[in-house]
């Protein structure tokens, strides 16, 4: 017969072991949130895309912060690969200033240009690495292919038309830059900007721009079923914009959830990859 005090230690156990297995599915759950790649794909239509192909489709990667998926960013470059997109564009943040890896970052951008032409912007993170590091990532770049637009806009010119594509250097989100840059430009063109924080959309929209890549927020980091994200950079708790589409007059906004991290861990909010096919509107 068993006595009370083997009886509890026997209790105590179970509740060890209880406690064990809800900690390793916690843990289990908070990787896979954290690694697990997810895809977003959206169409977006405008009558300004009349005359350009359609189908045309763009790969947003933002907030990578050094991540890697599988070796050599294999799983990353398997779905960019799969879903052809005509051109990729990085919107910020493929480093991370708490533990900058330029030469990793440069291993993707190098694979990318393979695949279609990438165009990139800065975010906060290469402003707030060191200056070294800045300058080689974006010397690097430039080497591999890639087209880094500091408050500078190009035109891409397809088959039957063409479009200006727009890049906001993240330290001058807040003055006149962007609205110079569009005055520059035809009113009647379709107009794509690259920025990284969604929470100048308002300040964004009032240029006429249409159609504008984001990221930063991060999905909001901790994502609560009907609220939303919990915590943004920049917008604080219960953010306005963490993913998807919004729209303002005549302007859409696509804020991706990102890739990585520089605050550990994701909750309801896996990494992100995003792709928008143009289509002509009526």
């Amino acid at each position: 017969m068993l006595t009370r005090k083997v009886v509890f230690h026997i209790q105590m156990l179970k509740k060890a072991i209880i406690s064990l297995v809800v900690l390793a599915i916690v843990l289990l759950y908070f990787i896979w949130q954290t690694n697990d790649l997810t895809v977003s794909r959206y169409t977006y239509q405008n009558k300004k895309i009349n005359g350009m192909p359609g189908g045309y489709k763009i790969c947003q990667i933002s907030d990578l912060h050094n991540k890697v998926f599988g070796k050599n960013q294999s799983r990353l470059l398997r779905h960019i690969t799969k879903e052809q997109p005509d051109l990729i564009v990085i919107t910020g943040d493929i480093i991370d200033d708490y533990h900058t890896d330029v030469p990793n970052a440069l291993k993707l951008t190098n694979r990318l240009t393979t695949i279609a032409p990438v165009y990139y912007v800065t975010g906060n993170h290469e402003h707030h690495a060191k200056p070294e590091a800045y300058t080689e990532l974006l010397e690097g770049l430039e080497r591999g292919g890639v087209t880094v637009l500091l408050d500078e806009a190009q035109k891409i010119q397809l088959e039957g038309g063409s479009f200006y594509i727009i890049g906001l250097d993240d330290d001058s989100r807040l003055d006149k830059t962007l609205p110079r840059l569009v005055s520059e430009l035809d009113e009647n063109a379709f107009k794509i900007l690259l920025v990284h924080r969604p929470e100048l959309f308002e300040a964004y929209a009032s240029t006429g721009v249409d159609l504008i890549f984001a990221g930063h927020a991060h999905g909001g980091q901790i994502r609560l079923p009907f609220i939303g994200g919990l915590y943004a950079p920049g917008q604080g708790f219960f953010p306005k914009y963490t993913c998807g589409l919004y729209t303002l007059g005549d302007s859409t906004m696509v804020v991706s959830r990102g890739l990585g991290n520089s605050i550990p861990g994701r909750i309801n909010n896996r990494p992100d990859l995003v792709f928008v096919t143009l289509e002509p509107g009526l």
